[in-house]
């Protein structure tokens, strides 16, 4: 009888490996050098982002991007740096293809957080504990908020409680609004309090976020519109007159002026790219 109560630890058997899936990440902590700052920024967008591919098949896809625009080119062109070029536009396509995703996936979340906030509240005032009204918030909430809360639901059920469940929600979505829901599910957990009043705060002040926030890009919509324009069409203009004109790039870097003008152009694009798209990034952070 004592042996079937406690039956001892459960041993790992080899059938059982595949079913559990791998989690892929080239950021691995140990440094603090660029290329681990660009492993962590890689892995931060594919797991925000919401796409279900590997992100070893996402770099093969930006690969085969790059090389199939900068064949492409160069099979017209015959020129080594539109060949470069259009590899390294290639190369960032997917990257920009899934910042796009990220950005959309993370406008829903925001769109579905207070009216969850809200049902979570009104399933704690029936009198249910924040664990089962939790459970059944997550089967009702749509994508993509939805299915970060139906991850936690299955780590509740393997055995964690339900603060440590929600306390990355930030990492994988960049949503930093559900800080304060983890935080609040974690402070309720620990030390209790009114919790279906700090949901109820938290839908009003997430509405009210939302509605200044859309206020600011619809009184700001020239000014950044101006502002992508100026950084899409330089790029645009060279590769115009690469593709006319036989030669174009070659005549231009034969000479010490044209190499010079060139490199500053390019420095001062990369330079005014990065602020734009920080600015950007921070006026519709959420």
């Amino acid at each position: 009888m004592p042996s079937q109560l406690h039956p001892g630890p459960v041993m790992a058997q080899p059938g059982f490996s595949g079913i559990l899936k791998e989690d892929v990440r080239f950021s691995t902590g140990e440094s603090a050098g660029p290329g681990e700052a660009v492993n962590g920024w890689f892995d931060r967008l594919m797991l925000q982002s919401g796409l279900r591919t590997a992100p070893s098949v996402w770099l093969l896809l930006c690969a085969l991007t790059g090389m199939s625009l900068g064949g492409l080119l160069f099979v017209v062109t015959e020129s080594l740096p539109t060949t470069i070029f259009g590899f390294l536009l290639g190369l960032a396509a997917p990257l920009a293809l899934a910042s796009y995703f990220r950005n959309r996936r993370q406008n829903q979340i925001m769109e579905q957080l207070p009216g969850m906030a809200e049902e979570l509240a009104r399933a704690a005032r029936t009198g249910r504990n924040v664990e089962h009204s939790f459970r059944m918030v997550a089967a009702d909430t749509p994508s993509p908020l939805g299915d970060e809360l139906r991850l936690a639901v299955r780590r509740t059920e393997m055995g964690l409680d339900l603060g440590s469940a929600v306390r990355d929600l930030f990492e994988r979505t960049g949503v930093s609004t559900l800080t304060m829901f983890s935080s609040a599910i974690s402070v309720h957990q620990e030390t209790g309090g009114d919790l279906i009043q700090v949901l109820e705060r938290l839908a009003a002040a997430v509405r009210d976020r939302l509605h200044f926030v859309n206020r600011l890009k619809a009184a700001t919509v020239a000014s950044r519109l101006g502002a992508i324009m100026m950084l899409v069409i330089p790029p645009l203009v060279i590769l115009f007159f690469t593709v006319t004109r036989d030669n174009y790039l070659n005549e231009l870097l034969s000479s010490f002026w044209g190499r010079l003008s060139l490199g500053i152009a390019i420095t001062l694009q990369i330079v005014g790219a990065f602020f734009v798209f920080r600015i950007l990034r921070r006026s519709s952070r959420f």
